[in-house]
This record gives C-alpha cells, structure tokens and sequence, in this order.
C-alpha cells in the first residue's frame, strides 16, 4: 500500500487508487464534474486539480493520476486556487445564466461548486455558443446549452446499461451531445443519467417546473414495481407524491433506478378508488363501509374465504389477512395469482440465493426463461458487470435483446435433461456457476428439474450457492414466507368455490372461475380487480402506508408512508381489522405496532432487517424431466405491468412511444 502525504497528513492508501482517492480518504473534498465512482475515468472537466509532488510544477488532474509511493498531494494551495478558478471560469463561459429558471436549481453540483471554488465574476465579454435542443424521449428534457461535456451520460449509457444510444458530435468548440439520429433513449435505465448529470443539461422532462427540492418532504421507500426491491426516496408536497429518486444501497440496486420505478409515481394520483363501491343491478354504485361491511357478513361465509394477494402488498397486509381467514377457520391463502405453480415448501429452492451483489462475481451463468432485462433491470445491470469480468452466459428461452454477449439454447425446456457441451464445458470450468429461473420456467415447471443441476454442476460450494429464482413481483419472497400458497396454486382456490374471495389488489388474476363467489376487491386503482369485484374497499397504495417487503434474494426492507392516502381510502389493514369485527371474529391487534408485532412472533425473518435464511437447498427429484417449451415471456410490455404504471400519463406515453413507435404528437397537431 502506498503511503502518501495529503495537506501534511501521512496515510496508507490502497493499491491503484487514484490521487482524488486518497485525498477523499484524508476526508478533503474534491471538486469533480465528469469523475463518478461507478463510470471510468474520463478527465474531461480539469476541475479536479491538485499540486503533486515530486511532479512538473503545474497543478494536475487527481482523478487520472495514479496514487504512489512518496507523494506530497496539497489540495489547498494558492496554485490549486487560481487554476480552480480559472477551470470553472472557462467551464461557464458558453453556460446561460438561468439558474431561476433551471429544473436542477437547488441541487446542482454547478451551483454548489461555482461558488466554492469559483470566481466571483466572469472576463469573458464574447457572444455565448448556443446548442439546439436534443429530443431524447418523454422522459429527459434537455437543455444541451448547459453541457460541459462530462460525457457521464455516455459512459453510463455504455458502460452501466449498454445501450450505445448516446454520443457525442463534431470537435472542439462544436461539440454536441446527442442521441444517436435523435431517437429517444429506449432502454429500461435511461432516465439515471438525469441524476448523474452536473448540470442542468439533463432534467427530468415529467417533473420540468413542477417543484423546488426544498418545498417537499423526503421519505425513504421502496420500489414495488419488480421484485429487486430497489430502496427509492419519495418527495411529495401536500397529499401528493412528486417524484421518486434512488438511494444508494450497493447490495441491491447501487445508485441506480428503472424508468417504471421512476416515473410511475404520476399513476398515484389517478384512476384512484376514493369510495366505497357496491355492484347492485349490475353496476358498480357509491355505498358505505358499514353498508359494504354488512353485505359482506351477509354472505356468512364461515370457512368458506378466500385471499388472494396482488404483486405489491405488503407483508402486514398479507398477515392481517391471514389473521382474519385463520380465525374464521379458512387457509385458502394465494399470492401467485397468474396461476403460476411450484413446491415451496423449501423457500430456498425459490430464493435469489447468489444475492444481487453476489451474481457479479459468477463467471458462467445459465438464464432459463427469463427476459431479465424487462423482469429486473437492476439485475440486468449486474448481469453485464459479471460479463465485463469474464462471465460466459447461457440463455434458454424465445431471444431477446440483449445488453451483453449472450449464446441462445433455444426455447426447448429438454436442454435441461440433455446440457449441450459447450454450456456443461463452461460450467464445469466455473469456479462459480449460476443459474437464474425466471417465471417462464416456473410456470413450465422448469424448477424440479432445474435443481438436478446443482448437484451436476456443483452450484453450491464454500461461500457460494449458485441456485437462483428470479421473481417479478415484490410482494412474493412475503407473500410465501406468510403461507400464501396452495399445492395446486390459484386451481386449488377455484376448487374449493369459496363464498367470499377476497383480493388484496390482484389485478392481474382471472375472475372468471369465482362467478359464483362474492368478489371483494381491497385496493388502490381502477384497475382489472376492481371491474370485477362485487364490493370495492378503497385502500392505500405503498406511498401511502408503512410496510414491509422481501425482495427476490430475500432481503427483508421497510418503506415509510410518505402521504395520506385520498379521500375514503385506507390503510389495508385498518379495512381488515373492521371486515374482523363485522364478521365477529377476534384477529389479535387493534394497532399497526401490535399488527406488526404478531407478525414477527410469527415470523421472526420478517422483524429483521437483511436477508432471511432459508436453510439448505432442497434434496433435487432425479425422476424430475424438463419438458415442453418457453413460448413467450410473462411480461408484454414493461412500462404497463401493474396498476400504478397503467394509470400512468408517463409510463403510457413511454410503452406507446418506446416500444409500440407512436409518434409524439405536438400540441398544435
């Protein structure tokens, strides 16, 4: 380890870290436009400078300078000063002095630095470059005048996303950033370059106007949208969710965030259930709890109820359901409610158990129908690291676009009893081989004989379990914690033809097999449930309540409430706890604590936060066959896979136009 001496202090660094590093890590800030510690080094901006010694008397850029043995680094002397100085002076010599009026005022790394380490006022008296504006898509507004050509949105695009969309144009003073043609960026993770952006280049193009950082409250969440459980922040003003950002959590979603889980925040605020409604004569009309309550007790359903859980409930809404069934003497529990149907009676064989971070590291890796890239983007993020590192990857399943180099099998499920030679060569030679099941081959039973694998190719070793299932839906690593699971799946609900079904925001299930039962849909949106539910009980969407989610790799987290939910709505387990008492039934909790409580007695993983430890992977089948064929992927269209996203102004402008080629049409068409 070199040791260095920064500003007087002598310290060990690490081998090959940079000057900035070691001056960060002798806690002096470093000013920085195009250095990022996730994108390679560019030295583009000079802003970085130190005085180095030995060295040429002249100050240098600490973000490409490697550190070494020896080095005197001054951070604060008066040569540093004025080449900062002179640095920002050029950097705002083009830039429009419109900071009242730029979406990034507040929170703009230009702001912050021009005026702690720039000049006080500006000798450059020339005529300003303009740049024409660039369309990038529905999601980035852009004002590229403001560029300083970090070229951070390059790098991410290629290095973080691999998508070769964004680039740059002509030299020197007329340079440009631009998409390529000037297509709007298409791909899951474009809108992350509106964070990384310095400066008020890059802005949101939804959010364009509509609030100041310091008018909104922040309250620390968690996206619901897949099964990552990517940790967000919720800013909102009033009653309303303004806008959802990343937070940094480097075991699961890093820095980064989907576009669906981004922008889809706008759908809380519309096509909302903010009444109590009853069908009567066939159509859905206004009623009141109590009415409802009544009507519900009416059909005494006795142990004859059912509930089925949605995609993004969380786990105390599942318990405070469970409760109310198990004191009514019902255990028709579902949370797989497209249908889908595998063991679980080993929560290991159904868990990410290489963990997100940890799939970095695998160097072969077989995917088997999975289209990861619409399932987790963040996963696909991690996908391409492990690539970059050497990792050969395997697909079985109809092909998709792919962001890194990837060899198709084939859609036929029998490659899994017959493994071709070079996909056993390269897992036999791995020192971590992976396998990753999506919910194409849970739903073509893929999972028992996918397991004969782990034996095979040695999948678990000290330190490393390569079995992995990868979940689309957040509230399911919770939902089979809590039991909420039959042998048969949704067919063994259907068979039991209960009085009552009750559906805790499933709007993805089939509602044609309970016409006989009375459908009680316990939900947020307008959705698909909600058109064919008999009684509907407004409840709060996840921004809306506090709660607790596991993630694919089982990663137990725990969202805040950031507002009120609207009008009559409330909270999920509020509308259990009252349904308890009409029906005349005791479920043990009278408080959200004391809910959460009698869960965590229940089950201790869910009072922790981390991964949950499910024990050793299951014992595999060795009659178990692969059989038949993955036709299609879940997921049709990523940015319109759940309510909020559908009820989204955004996220519908995003599916017309970046997957289905609407054009956008201007107001004066």
């Amino acid at each position: 380890m070199p040791k260095v001496t920064v500003d007087g202090q002598e310290l060990d660094v690490p081998d090959g870290a940079t000057v900035l590093q070691a001056c960060e890590l002798a806690g002096k800030e470093i000013p920085r436009f195009c250095y990022h510690e996730r994108l390679s080094i560019a030295g583009n901006c000079r802003m970085c400078l130190v005085e180095v010694k030995p060295g040429p008397p002249k100050p240098q850029a600490s973000c490409a300078l490697p550190a070494a043995e020896g080095q005197e680094i001054r951070t604060d002397s008066e040569m540093v000063k004025t080449a900062r100085e002179g640095v920002m002076e050029f950097l705002l010599i083009n830039h429009p002095l419109d900071c009242p009026i730029c979406d990034q005022g507040g929170e703009c790394d230009l702001q912050d630095q021009s005026v702690a380490y720039g000049r006080g006022g500006s000798r450059y008296t020339a005529n300003k470059r303009a740049v024409t504006e660039k369309y990038m898509g529905p999601l980035i507004k852009t004002v590229m005048t403001r560029c300083i050509h970090c070229t951070r949105c390059v790098r991410f695009s290629e290095e973080i996303a691999g998508v070769d969309e964004i680039g740059a144009i002509y030299r020197g003073e007329d340079m440009q950033i631009t998409t390529y043609l000037e297509q709007a960026a298409g791909h899951e993770m474009s809108a992350n370059v509106i964070d990384l952006c310095p400066v008020g280049a890059l802005t949101s193009r939804p959010y364009a106007f509509e609030a100041r950082p310091w008018e909104l409250k922040k309250t620390l969440s968690i996206d619901v949208s897949d099964a990552v459980g990517a940790n967000i922040r919720l800013d909102s003003r009033g009653r309303e969710v303004m806008r959802a950002l990343p937070r940094i959590n480097d075991d699961v979603n890093e820095e980064w965030l989907s576009d669906k889980g981004r922008y889809m925040v706008d759908g809380l605020t519309k096509r909302r259930l903010d009444k109590v409604f009853m069908r009567k004569r066939g159509k859905l009309t206004e009623a009141g709890w109590d009415e409802a309550f009544k009507a519900i007790a009416k059909a005494k359903p006795g142990k004859s109820i059912a509930a089925i859980a949605g995609d993004m409930v969380d786990c105390e809404t599942m318990f405070a359901a469970k409760a109310l069934l198990g004191a009514m003497g019902s255990k028709l529990l579902e949370g797989r409610q497209t249908g889908m149907n595998y063991d679980v009676s080993n929560l290991a064989a159904v868990n990410f158990n290489t963990t997100l971070a940890g799939i970095e590291t695998a160097d072969t890796i077989l995917i088997v129908g999975s289209q990861v890239r619409w399932e987790a983007p963040l996963v696909n993020v991690r996908l391409r690291k492990a690539v970059k590192n050497g990792a050969k990857v395997f697909i079985i399943g109809p092909e998709w676009d792919t962001t890194f180099p990837a060899e198709f099998l084939g859609e036929d499920l029998s490659v899994l009893n017959r493994i071709p030679k070079a996909l056993g060569d390269a897992m036999k030679g791995a020192e971590r081989p992976a396998v990753i099941l999506g919910g194409a081959a849970l739903a073509n039973g893929a999972l028992a004989p996918a397991l004969k694998l782990v034996d095979k190719f040695k999948l678990v070793k000290d330190g490393w379990n390569g079995f992995n299932v990868l979940h689309f839906s957040a509230a399911r690593m919770g939902g089979l914690m809590l039991g909420y699971a039959q042998k048969n799946g949704m067919a063994d609900i259907a068979k039991a033809k209960p009085k009552v079904v009750l559906s805790l925001g499933a709007d993805e299930m089939d509602f044609e097999p309970y016409a006989d039962s009375l459908k009680v849909y316990i939900g947020h949106h307008g959705d698909k449930g909600a058109h064919a539910a008999d009684i509907i009980l407004p409840a709060a969407s996840f921004a809306e309540k506090d709660g607790t989610y596991v993630n694919t790799e089982g990663r137990v987290q725990f969202a805040e409430k950031s507002v009120f939910a609207p009008g009559d709505a409330r909270e999920d387990w509020t509308i259990l706890r009252a349904l308890a008492d009409a029906l005349g039934v005791d479920v043990g909790f009278d408080s959200f604590a004391e809910l959460q409580s009698a869960m965590i007695k229940a089950v201790p993983a869910l009072g922790e936060e981390g991964l949950a430890d499910y024990g050793a992977l299951p014992k595999a089948d060795s009659k178990a066959k692969a059989e038949g064929s993955i036709a299609a992927y879940p997921i049709k269209d990523f940015y319109l896979t759940n309510p909020i996203a559908r009820a989204s102004a955004v996220m519908q402008q995003c599916s017309a136009e970046l997957l289905h080629g609407d054009a956008m049409l201007e107001a004066a068409e």
